[in-house]
């Protein structure tokens, strides 16, 4: 299958193959309709309408089993990847979508902000064509036809902009792909890429040479071809205009930089409520539940291994949960989804969680099936005020349909964090009985060990007792660290565009500085001549631009901290924005603006006066 299919396996065999079926039922043959492991794909005739066939879905669980209050509804194929973001059972339309329409939004930004530097340095250098426009008009060139000429000269930069960025994205792709962990290809080949590319074209031209085609083309012949000086009050004041636009644009992507970088950090340096480093867990790839007792006898005598556990599912992952659990003093209405997870008598040693109250299950035993320990977020529901210790939970797990088992509350585990790691800890309950699914092992490794050795080891003694399946380990601080990939990428397509922007806008800034100092040469040589220093016309001329940089900064940081809150409220785990971003990001804006500015006017500063007076 292509790398861009959804559908991805190694190999595949009939349902009833795999046991999966039979899984699926209970004790007495009867379908369990609580799980909801396997995916149902159906394909549906041209005639089915959908709205009809949901309505029916709609209480399907709930007619095969009344106890099962989950509502099924269909899921269409072109939404599985863009669009499979859901709350409370409702597609809220988000998805891999966003990641799209952001990357998107900013490439736009990117692309205006390369034509703002474009109509800058046109009008910037309108007295240089002004001589031009007037021998034209004066030989019958109208208005439009000098639009035109100007839109098409836009036009054709444009086009060779885009011939030369097709070399560069062919170039840049394969990093790009390793970036954003994709595999992208250019299909220029393909219709829409071309006519998108050539829409793109159209749009950058236009853009660019609007302006200044219509400024360039209101010149009056009678007063460029005397020698008057063109009045540019509305021009240069739209020049400053656009550059502060552009280095708002810059300032924003900073700001953004870094506070994405320290949401990462601020969730990467919280407390998780267990011990993730020197954890191991190994897949079993079968369930090893009788023969757990021998495999971690074999564990310990390796020397490496100062604990290990039996467990069901991925400690940072949420596993199974059940609403229907019930205890003295719940409410009739009150809907509480309870993760469980099926562990051994020592996880909570071996995963270097706390008991913060009552007992933790014993040891000595291999499985206790009427005792349960919970975490302190179940703790809050069971008490009500009260410890939960001793309090009696009824457990529809492992019962036939409509009848509970009473379990006793032995211990009170520590909020850790799972499933979503930027949320709050959910309430969770420990079950310690054989059940026949457990198939990963955590291993505790000796603080000391060297972790190359001890791995070696470890999976000779996992060999010895579980032969026919390969050996499969994942440290546990690996798997924290990839469920940060989203904000990672994020991070760095924000870092990058982020150097991009300060890049194009440091050319725009670059060029205009060039032009005024172009401009005020015999004014530099004046000053020269009179005394000044290099330092203080360098200053002089860099003066006016700084001033640009720093309103910048004043229209970005609000625009920042808008975007970056809003941004923020979809993690329960945040960091606040302080004011000390703002005032990082405007320093490092203004230091890049006078690096690039500095060059032109110490350049015009130190220029031999003789040569630009020798004319007067």
């Amino acid at each position: 299958l292509p790398e861009n299919s959804s559908l991805q396996f190694d190999w595949l065999a009939p349902y009833q193959v795999t046991l999966l079926e039979a899984e699926a039922r209970g004790s007495n043959d009867a379908v369990a309709w609580g799980s909801y492991g396997p995916f149902t794909y159906v394909q549906l005739s041209a005639s089915a309408h959908v709205v009809s066939i949901n309505k029916q879905l709609y209480n399907y669980i709930h007619s095969k089993d009344a106890t099962q209050n989950t509502h099924a509804f269909l899921f269409p194929m072109k939404d599985w990847h863009l669009y499979d973001e859901f709350i409370n059972g409702k597609q809220t339309g988000g998805g891999a979508i966003q990641q799209v329409r952001m990357l998107s939004l900013l490439a736009w930004i990117l692309l205006l902000i390369a034509c703002i530097n474009f109509m800058n340095l046109a009008t910037a250098r309108s007295e240089k064509r002004a001589k031009e426009v007037g021998v034209r008009k004066v030989l019958g060139a109208g208005r439009k036809g000098l639009v035109a000429q100007f839109i098409g000269e836009a036009l054709s930069m444009s086009a060779l902009a885009g011939g030369l960025s097709l070399i560069l994205i062919s170039l840049g792709l394969p990093v790009f792909n390793t970036l954003v962990q994709k595999q992208l290809l250019l299909h220029m080949d393909n219709p829409t890429h071309a006519f998108a590319l050539f829409v793109v074209i159209i749009i950058c031209g236009f853009i660019a040479g609007s302006y200044p085609s219509f400024y360039l083309s209101s010149f009056k012949p009678s007063g460029v071809l005397k020698g008057l000086k063109l009045k540019t009050g509305n021009a240069a004041f739209i020049r400053k205009a656009l550059a502060v636009f552009q280095f708002a644009v810059s300032v924003i992507f900073i700001v953004s930089t870094i506070v994405i970088y320290l949401q990462i950090q601020h969730v990467k340096n919280r407390k998780l409520g267990f011990n993730k480093n020197n954890l191991i867990e190994i897949n079993m790839q079968q369930s090893v539940t009788g023969s757990f007792a021998l495999i971690k006898h074999d564990l310990l005598k390796t020397g490496f291994v100062e604990n290990a556990s039996l467990a069901d599912h991925t400690i940072l992952y949420g596993g199974n949960d059940d609403d229907r659990f019930t205890w003295e003093g719940k409410s009739p209405d009150q809907d509480v989804s309870i993760a469980f997870r099926h562990v051994g008598p020592e996880f909570v040693a071996t995963t270097g969680m706390r008991i913060t109250e009552g007992a933790d299950f014993d040891a000595s035993k291999r499985f206790d099936s009427s005792n349960v320990m919970v975490n302190e977020s179940l703790a809050k529901l069971l008490g009500n005020g009260e410890s939960a210790v001793g309090k009696i939970i009824h457990s529809p797990r492992g019962e036939s349909e409509g009848h509970y088992r009473n379990l006793t509350v032995i211990g009170v585990v520590n909020d850790y964090i799972y499933g979503n790691i930027f949320g709050t800890p959910e309430p969770v309950l420990f079950f310690c009985d054989p059940y026949p699914n457990s198939n990963l092992v955590y291993v505790r490794i000796k603080q000391q060990a060297d972790p190359e050795q001890a791995l070696t080891t470890i999976q000779a003694a996992v060999k010895k007792d579980n032969p026919a399946y390969p050996f499969e380990y994942r440290f546990v601080d690996d798997q924290f660290n990839e469920m940060f990939q989203t904000e990672v990428q994020a991070s760095k397509v924000s870092t990058a565009f982020a150097v991009l922007a300060i890049i194009i806008s440091c050319l725009g800034l670059f060029g205009l500085a060039t032009y005024s100092a172009e401009r005020r040469i015999k004014e530099i040589g004046i000053r020269k001549v009179l005394g000044s220093s290099v330092g203080g016309i360098a200053a002089l001329l860099s003066k006016d631009f700084l001033k640009l940089v720093l309103i910048s900064c004043l229209v970005a940081f609000p625009v920042a901290w808008w975007k970056m809150h809003d941004w923020l409220q979809s993690y329960q785990y945040r960091i606040q924005i302080s004011w000390w971003i703002f005032l990082l990001s405007g320093l490092v804006a203004m230091l890049i603006a006078l690096v690039t500015i500095s060059f032109q006017s110490i350049k015009a500063a130190a220029a031999n006066p003789v040569k630009s007076l020798r004319t007067e």
